[in-house]
Protein backbone atom coordinates (compact mmCIF):
# COMPACT_ATOMS: atom_id res chain seq x y z
CA UNK A 1 0.00 0.00 0.00
CA UNK A 2 1.54 3.33 -1.01
CA UNK A 3 2.22 5.75 1.79
CA UNK A 4 0.21 8.94 1.64
CA UNK A 5 3.05 11.17 2.75
CA UNK A 6 5.11 10.08 -0.27
CA UNK A 7 2.21 11.15 -2.49
CA UNK A 8 2.01 14.45 -0.62
CA UNK A 9 5.78 14.92 -1.09
CA UNK A 10 5.21 14.38 -4.82
CA UNK A 11 2.56 17.09 -4.83
CA UNK A 12 4.90 19.44 -2.95
CA UNK A 13 7.65 18.70 -5.48
CA UNK A 14 5.38 19.52 -8.41
CA UNK A 15 4.42 22.75 -6.63
CA UNK A 16 8.11 23.64 -6.23
CA UNK A 17 8.01 23.50 -2.44
CA UNK A 18 10.76 20.92 -1.84
CA UNK A 19 14.52 21.25 -1.63
CA UNK A 20 16.11 17.85 -2.21
CA UNK A 21 19.67 16.80 -1.61
CA UNK A 22 22.33 18.09 0.75
CA UNK A 23 23.24 21.38 -0.92
CA UNK A 24 19.71 22.49 -1.80
CA UNK A 25 18.36 21.54 1.62
CA UNK A 26 21.18 23.35 3.42
CA UNK A 27 20.59 26.44 1.28
CA UNK A 28 16.89 26.33 2.13
CA UNK A 29 17.73 25.99 5.83
CA UNK A 30 20.17 28.90 5.80
CA UNK A 31 17.71 31.18 4.02
CA UNK A 32 14.91 30.31 6.49
CA UNK A 33 12.70 28.85 3.75
CA UNK A 34 12.67 25.34 5.25
CA UNK A 35 9.68 24.45 7.43
CA UNK A 36 10.47 20.74 7.95
CA UNK A 37 13.55 18.56 7.43
CA UNK A 38 12.97 14.95 6.39
CA UNK A 39 15.73 12.32 6.52
CA UNK A 40 15.65 8.93 4.80
CA UNK A 41 16.27 5.93 7.04
CA UNK A 42 19.60 5.11 5.41
CA UNK A 43 21.37 8.46 5.79
CA UNK A 44 24.48 8.68 7.91
CA UNK A 45 24.41 9.89 11.48
CA UNK A 46 26.98 12.50 10.47
CA UNK A 47 24.52 14.05 7.99
CA UNK A 48 21.78 14.18 10.62
CA UNK A 49 24.15 15.82 13.10
CA UNK A 50 25.28 18.33 10.46
CA UNK A 51 21.71 19.42 9.79
CA UNK A 52 20.83 19.46 13.49
CA UNK A 53 23.80 21.73 14.18
CA UNK A 54 22.92 24.02 11.28
CA UNK A 55 19.26 24.18 12.28
CA UNK A 56 20.22 25.15 15.84
CA UNK A 57 22.43 27.90 14.44
CA UNK A 58 20.13 29.29 11.73
CA UNK A 59 16.61 28.24 12.70
CA UNK A 60 16.25 26.78 16.24
CA UNK A 61 12.50 26.14 16.02
CA UNK A 62 12.76 24.01 12.85
CA UNK A 63 11.59 20.42 13.23
CA UNK A 64 13.19 17.37 11.67
CA UNK A 65 11.89 13.85 11.26
CA UNK A 66 13.38 10.59 10.02
CA UNK A 67 11.09 8.44 7.90
CA UNK A 68 11.12 4.67 7.55
CA UNK A 69 11.81 4.83 3.81
CA UNK A 70 15.17 4.55 2.09
CA UNK A 71 16.68 6.87 -0.50
CA UNK A 72 15.61 4.36 -3.16
CA UNK A 73 11.98 4.58 -1.96
CA UNK A 74 12.21 8.36 -2.21
CA UNK A 75 13.65 8.00 -5.71
CA UNK A 76 10.75 5.80 -6.83
CA UNK A 77 8.21 8.24 -5.37
CA UNK A 78 9.77 11.55 -6.42
CA UNK A 79 12.16 10.72 -9.24
CA UNK A 80 15.14 12.19 -7.37
CA UNK A 81 17.47 10.24 -5.11
CA UNK A 82 17.98 12.24 -1.94
CA UNK A 83 18.68 11.42 1.69
CA UNK A 84 17.56 14.78 3.02
CA UNK A 85 14.57 16.85 1.93
CA UNK A 86 13.25 20.16 3.22
CA UNK A 87 9.64 21.15 2.81
CA UNK A 88 9.51 24.90 2.13
CA UNK A 89 5.81 25.57 2.71
CA UNK A 90 3.88 25.73 6.00
CA UNK A 91 0.76 23.98 4.72
CA UNK A 92 2.62 21.12 3.06
CA UNK A 93 4.96 20.68 6.02
CA UNK A 94 2.13 20.45 8.53
CA UNK A 95 0.17 17.91 6.50
CA UNK A 96 3.23 15.82 5.59
CA UNK A 97 4.36 15.65 9.22
CA UNK A 98 0.84 14.68 10.27
CA UNK A 99 0.74 11.88 7.67
CA UNK A 100 4.20 10.60 8.64
CA UNK A 101 3.21 10.35 12.31
CA UNK A 102 -0.13 8.76 11.44
CA UNK A 103 1.33 6.18 9.05
CA UNK A 104 4.24 5.27 11.33
CA UNK A 105 1.80 4.45 14.11
CA UNK A 106 -0.32 2.36 11.69
CA UNK A 107 2.68 0.40 10.37
CA UNK A 108 4.13 -0.04 13.87
CA UNK A 109 7.35 1.89 13.31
Amino acid sequence: MPKKYLSMLGMARRAGKLSMGHDMAMSSLRSHKAKLIIFAKDVSQRLIEEFDTASQKYYPSLQSIQIDDSMDDIYFALGYKAGVITVDDNNFSGRIKELIIQEESVYGN
